[in-house]
């Protein structure tokens, strides 16, 4: 089999497609990976070194979602037709939205990770202001989910969440991202601290309500690059995560391997989001045995059931108290994090991920075949 994947560099998308794809050439897939956004870092790609079966075609096309991308967009869907009609891949696997009504015959698999639409409706709690440009992005993908032949999402919430913004696809599934528990540590002396990933000033991630009260133990907040307007308590700039003084960490963003260390050390990880279409942060620290303390939406219901703590959507006080007794009750903590552990181990691997997509695309095929 061979698929054609698309993604783009400037995102978690970047983690998840290149799980999807070692995943795909260890099963002796045939890849050819096309990355859009911005030419990536050699740091980005030092994963395919070692890929056999693996065809890299790395282009700075800007992304639909940006309002700039409309003018990129004309080009990007002339550059994937022509590659395809020339690579003739057996079935696309396309997650940007609007790739769906490429005109090609090979099966068109999207994956909806995230959108414009949803995101602005969930976090400011009404639609965005009418606009050209809005039209034309929600046009683009309507038509995308319209004329895919199969459309993903990461959650069920987030199938229905497209379906409420645009339109019900033809034939739907929910795969649920995955990452390779080898990639972390789970065994490693755990510090008495608080992490979480995102930036102060991103409204998805809400990951400043940790500097709304003083907590009792110290937080690490990574890839904060910009200091808290009116901060309400103590913040240092870039402090080990382990602490004596009760205080934020601001972090820029980690390396891999500075990231896997921060989870490792870490007991508690606050997923924050109110956003959250399927994120790999909350899941990488599961792996990584930290507790959960996960803010109380659909997703994160659906993602961690009864293997995570919740607080009072959207709330800091909520937030904080549920800080503050897994710091009081050690025994509470460490079962948490063993349920996240077994969770993610159970139902969030990279393996069962690849699986289901390969399932897919050979249930596509068979569509197709017996169409011909």
């Amino acid at each position: 089999m061979h698929v054609l994947v698309t993604a783009d560099t400037l995102s978690g998308v970047w983690t998840y497609t290149r799980e999807l794809v070692t995943g795909l050439v260890s099963r002796g897939v045939r890849v050819t990976l096309v990355s859009l956004g911005e030419i990536p870092l050699p740091q980005q790609t030092s994963w395919m070194d070692n890929l056999h079966g693996l065809e890299y075609h790395p282009t700075a096309f800007r992304l639909d979602w940006m309002q700039e991308g409309e003018h990129d967009l004309k080009d990007s869907f002339s550059y994937l037709t022509a590659l395809v009609r020339e690579l003739k891949p057996d079935v696309l696997h396309l997650n940007q939205l609007c790739y769906g009504s490429l005109p090609v015959d090979a099966p068109r698999v999207v994956v909806a990770h995230g959108d414009l639409i949803s995101w602005w409706k969930t976090v400011h709690g009404h639609e965005p202001k009418q606009s050209r440009w809005l039209r034309w992005y929600r046009e683009l993908v309507t038509r995308g989910l319209s004329q895919a032949s199969a459309v993903v999402a990461p959650t069920r919430w987030m199938m229905d969440t497209i379906q409420a913004c645009y339109t019900r696809p033809g034939r739907g599934a929910v795969i649920y991202n995955g990452r390779n528990p080898i990639s972390f540590n789970p065994y490693v002396s755990k510090d008495d601290s608080v992490l979480v990933v995102g930036q102060l000033w991103d409204a998805g991630k809400q990951v400043s309500l940790l500097t709304q009260h003083a907590h009792p133990l110290p937080v690490c907040i990574v890839g904060a690059d910009t200091p808290v307007p009116t901060p309400k308590i103590p913040i240092r700039a870039d402090v080990k995560l382990s602490t004596d003084k009760m205080c934020v960490a601001l972090k820029g963003p980690q390396t891999e391997g500075q990231l896997r260390t921060l989870y490792s050390r870490a007991a508690i990880y606050a997923a924050t989001s109110c956003y959250e279409p399927f994120g790999m942060a909350a899941l990488e620290a599961a792996l990584s045995r930290c507790a959960i303390i996960a803010n109380d939406i659909a997703s994160f219901r659906e993602i961690w059931g009864d293997s995570a703590l919740y607080f009072r959507a959207n709330d800091a006080s909520s937030l904080a108290e549920a800080i503050r007794r897994l710091s009081e009750e050690r025994d509470l903590c460490r079962s948490y994090a063993n349920r996240a552990y077994q969770r993610a181990r159970l139902c969030f691997t990279a393996k069962r991920m690849t699986d289901e997509y390969l399932g897919l695309y050979q249930s596509l095929l068979g569509v197709q075949s017996a169409a011909a």
